[in-house]
């Protein structure tokens, strides 16, 4: 297996989210930049894309980009359900050509759980702020970090830590069953 990350430029320089465009579609619209980036460098295998966000109220919560926006997102979060959207996109390249592209058509699905924050403020607020762990996760917040108040309350838990595995697994078989 080989791990390749897509270009970080992928995800900075995609347009941010559309008047228009539901949250559902710009989660799969960032995964599929990332699988055809990686694609598009002549790849061959199976390549899987992911990325997630979380949303409260309809605010799309990405990565914060420091540790005020952690702060005001974690508040938002605090005390209520909010949910977990993953895109994924995943294909099978056999040619070695980015100019030939995807030697099959992708498979694309986008993953929802809910999540409920307990109420989270005062000393365990800042001791989750200055211990770093809200960099680089959707909605400054990760359902595996020690003493995080954060419950599933549905869908899949691998889908909250930013891989759904359920809904990979069933996509990697959708593949095995196509035709080469």
């Amino acid at each position: 297996m080989l791990v390749v990350p897509p270009p970080e430029a992928i995800e900075a320089m995609a347009a941010p989210q559309g008047l228009e465009e539901s949250l559902e579609a710009y989660v799969l619209r960032l995964a599929r930049a990332k699988g055809q980036a990686v694609a598009n460098l002549g790849i061959e295998g199976t390549i899987l894309a992911c990325d997630t966000l979380s949303e409260v109220d309809g605010t799309a919560l990405g990565k914060p980009v420091d540790r005020d926006d952690a702060r005001r997102m974690l508040t938002l979060l605090s005390g209520r359900v909010h949910r977990v959207l993953t895109g994924v996109w995943i294909c099978r390249q056999q040619r070695a050509s980015a100019a030939d592209g995807p030697s099959q058509r992708p498979l694309e699905a986008v993953e929802e759980s809910l999540l409920k924050m307990d109420p989270f403020e005062g000393s365990l607020l800042e001791w989750y702020l200055d211990s770093g762990m809200w960099q680089g996760k959707a909605g400054a917040c990760g359902f595996q970090d020690e003493r995080l108040p954060l419950r599933l309350v549905s869908g899949s838990g691998s889908n909250v830590v930013g891989l759904p595995l359920e809904r990979v697994r069933a996509m990697l078989d959708d593949l095995d069953q196509r035709p080469t």
